[in-house]
């Protein structure tokens, strides 16, 4: 197993997904605003 977490970072927001095993992502994607309230999940 060769746990991946992807991050594509963009102005006001990023969209991550974490992967278990290539080609085997770890639930659904989500974003991350880039503001005080997004950075606290």
């Amino acid at each position: 197993m060769n746990p991946v977490v992807g991050l594509d970072i963009s102005k006001g927001e990023s969209q991550v997904q974490a992967f278990l095993d290539k080609g085997k992502p770890y639930q659904k994607s989500f974003k991350i605003t880039h503001t005080i309230e997004g950075l606290y999940l």
